[in-house]
């Protein structure tokens, strides 16, 4: 659903939320990081916002993990919300699993099992509520890229 924003005289279509439903087959993750890339474009375009190519990057891969997640522990369809609050998107998936996920401590010997964490590292913030039926995963990324590129690599800017 888009919403519609006045600039000056003249209205502009302005994405301010989508959502989209998915049951788990196969390319429900790639659909999913498609309508986060198609999003924020939308975002870019309509708005002039300053959406980073890092914050297109870091929307698809929190996506990606927390779909790929419901796709893999929950029955049944899961949900994805991405909406756009000031200068950060939410992104929000909705799974019939009420198991909340638990990030496992660091080690770099496993193979796999590293997305909670990960989403966790990339994220303002991260959230799990559970609700009447499954749980609901929220992620907040910025959407302009404050760190230059090597800061970004880890080494100091």
């Amino acid at each position: 659903m888009d919403g519609a924003a006045q600039t000056g005289d003249r209205q502009r279509d302005v994405p301010v939320r989508v959502s989209a439903e998915y049951q788990g087959r196969p390319g429900d993750i790639a659909r999913g990081r498609e309508l986060a890339r198609r999003f924020l474009a939308r975002v870019r375009a309509a708005q002039g916002a300053p959406v980073s190519d890092r914050a297109v990057e870091v929307v698809q891969l929190v996506v990606s993990e927390l779909l790929t997640n419901a796709c893999k522990y929950a029955p049944g369809p899961s949900l994805v919300d991405l909406e756009l609050t000031g200068d950060r998107v939410e992104v929000t998936v909705w799974d019939s699993q009420p198991v909340l996920p638990v990030a496992e401590t660091a080690d770099p010997g496993r193979v796999g099992r590293h997305g909670l964490e990960i989403v966790m590292a990339v994220c303002q913030s991260f959230e799990v509520h559970r609700e009447p039926v499954g749980k609901r995963m929220r992620a907040a990324v910025g959407l302009a890229d404050h760190l230059n590129e090597t800061a970004a690599l880890g080494q100091p800017a």
